[in-house]
């Protein structure tokens, strides 16, 4: 008999009553009924009960061990009595009497509880991570994202692309997020970055004559952290030759609606050829964002036009000064109190913004300062416009146009969810195209690059040349789905008298482009193919596949929303002489009042 199992504990059967087995697990949770203990043994593969009676040597072991204590189980498999059988176990018909017992591990006292799935304050959590990874829904989270994964790895091969990894050592990048440095010893006063992506390396794959790459990628990025962002997270990254936007599409849509529909538990997906294509100046116009959620109907308007002169004299102010009024409308409100509208009002000043105008409407008659100033004519007008009924509220966000938008799309989910409007049961994927190439930077009074300055400009050169930079589309588009950007690409600049001419308007020389891109530029001076791609987010498909509001529920060991890892401390001091090995001294952080002041030691060269 093997030393620990001959069979793991979701394997046991009816067939197997009268086998003599041995099992190993954890003791997940114990029932005393007087005489009788009955121990729920659980490991990687699930859940079996065992029984110890006072006729079983086990009894007394099992009644003084801890829950989570490791156990190995010595018994024999009998059939469940008919009332007790588990019909939510695979090995609810079937029941291990304790012949013995052998201790392979004593648990002390548990920091947080394993059974029971209770929430529990999130340090903990990331503190004793390992025992939290131990509850069902982070196991079956983490197993899920490896599914996801492996099911990525068969498609993207199936699609004729061919995996290859890409260097973690590389050099820093003046664009982009902060990277993660890395001193080199052998180097004094230089520095590596952990890979923000492997965009560079990807397209000289490209360049190399590879035509179809794909990996799983490690991504760094030193960035203030959020619900759905990770200092450390994990993409689908790839990259295709003479392609146009049209084949990246066609290549990616397939993977992920088909991974999607593997692991979506009964929701619909958008089906593959089927993503709606939305322009950005048409997602921010109708949704308020680049990452428009397509479960909520709610379609924002711009209705500037009606208070050019309408006799309200802040919207007036906004108008004539360049602003404009974005609407957001609430159906069948008719039945909300007043209170909901001033709610929301409240929720807006709160998110930082000026406040939330709102119009209610009870059997075609108008309320609120709005309608008063605006006018029963106008108000009529304005609602036959909009196609809105005789019970339909109306949210208002008015002043500097990117403002405006911002308002109006928060105010659009908002109003969706606290009307029950967001459709469940379904995800919904876009693309999202056409993306402006270069933005003016109020800051620096300047063109700038939008997003990405590697992508190619729609028109190329003639229209570099011959085009107002504000009117020029790049060739780059963002995924997006139930309102979480999945991953951004683009057709990649590929042709060196471009990307100079395009660095150029955004205020860089061609001494700027060879200095910071050297890498990249010569490479294009060598013979490029056309090529593009992007880069899927795997923790946020596996947030979504999983539904969790949080990343960090789907990554095994994640940092906490300070960049910490509280169950190894990092990040950590180092000692003097390892700082020495590297060439670097640390300015001392200040010092709270009252702490101790002993100076540490850290010599080294600058």
């Amino acid at each position: 008999m093997h030393a620990y199992r001959t069979h793991n504990c979701a394997q046991l059967t009816k067939a197997n009553v009268g086998d003599t087995v041995r099992l190993s697990g954890w003791i997940h949770r114990k029932r005393d009924h007087g005489g009788v203990l009955f121990v729920d043994l659980r490991d990687h593969y699930g859940m079996t009960q065992i029984v110890a009676d006072e006729d079983s040597e086990a009894l007394p072991v099992l009644e003084a061990l801890k829950l989570e204590s490791v156990v190995t189980i010595d018994g024999t498999v009998k059939a469940r009595g008919e009332g007790t059988v588990n019909a939510n176990l695979p090995t609810g018909e079937i029941e291990v009497f304790a012949r013995g017992v052998s201790v392979q591990s004593r648990a002390e006292e548990l920091p947080l509880p394993v059974a029971g799935e209770q929430d529990y304050p999130e340090d903990i959590r990331l503190k004793y991570r390992f025992v939290d990874l131990r509850r069902e829904t982070m196991h079956r989270n983490i197993m899920l994202r490896s599914q996801v994964i492996t099911s990525i790895r068969r498609r993207m091969t199936d699609q004729g692309f061919t995996e290859f990894q890409t260097p973690i050592l590389g050099a820093s990048s003046p664009e982009g997020a902060r990277d993660y440095l890395v001193p080199s010893r052998l180097h004094p006063g230089r520095f590596y970055a952990l890979p923000q992506a492997p965009q560079m390396f990807k397209q000289l794959l490209m360049v190399a004559g590879f035509d179809r790459y794909f990996q799983i990628a490690p991504c760094f990025r030193d960035e203030d952290l959020r619900a759905d962002r990770s200092p450390e997270f994990y993409q689908l990254d790839f990259e295709m030759s003479f392609v146009t936007q049209e084949d990246v599409f066609q290549a990616i849509e397939p993977v992920l609606a088909g991974v999607f529909e593997e692991f979506a538990n009964g929701k619909t997906v958008t089906p593959a050829g089927e993503f709606p294509r939305i322009p950005y100046a048409e997602a921010i116009l109708k949704y308020g964002t680049d990452k428009p959620d397509l479960r909520n109907p709610l379609i924002i308007s711009d209705v500037t036009d009606h208070f050019a002169a309408s006799g309200f004299g802040l919207f007036e102010k906004i108008v004539g000064s360049g602003g404009r009024v974005r609407v957001v409308p609430a159906p069948n409100t008719h039945e909300k109190s007043r209170k909901f509208f001033d709610e929301m009002n409240d929720w807006a000043r709160r998110e930082g913004f000026a406040g939330l105008g709102y119009v209610t409407r009870k059997g075609g008659e108008f309320g609120g300062p709005i309608a008063k100033n605006h006018g029963t004519e106008g108000m009529e007008k304005l609602y036959a416009e909009l196609g809105l009924g005789e019970n339909d509220g109306l949210f208002f966000a008015a002043g500097k146009e990117k403002d405006a938008a911002k308002l109006a799309g928060a105010a659009r989910t908002r109003v969706g969810e606290e009307l029950g409007l967001i459709e469940q049961g379904c995800f919904k994927f876009c693309w999202i195209v056409d993306f402006p190439m270069f933005e003016y930077d109020e800051d620096q009074k300047k063109v700038d690059f939008s997003h990405n300055p590697f992508s190619m400009p729609q028109g190329e050169m003639e229209a570099l040349e011959t085009m107002d930079p504000l009117e020029i589309k790049a060739w780059q588009y963002d995924i997006v789905c139930n309102g979480y950007e999945l991953s951004s690409g683009a057709i990649r600049n590929h042709r060196p008298d471009i990307m100079y001419k395009a660095f150029e308007i955004a205020g860089y020389t061609r001494e700027d482009v060879d200095a910071n891109f050297s890498g990249m530029i010569e490479a294009f001076k060598l013979g490029a193919p056309p090529h593009g791609g992007s880069a899927p987010g795997i923790d946020r498909i596996v947030m979504l596949l999983a539904d969790e509001p949080n990343i960090r529920e789907v990554i095994a060991f994640p940092l906490n929303q300070r960049a910490q890892d509280l169950m190894m401390g990092a990040p950590s001091l180092v000692s003097p002489r390892q700082l020495r090995d590297v060439h670097i001294r640390t300015l001392e952080a200040p010092k709270p009042e009252g702490a101790d002041t002993t100076r540490v030691d850290r010599a080294g060269d600058s």
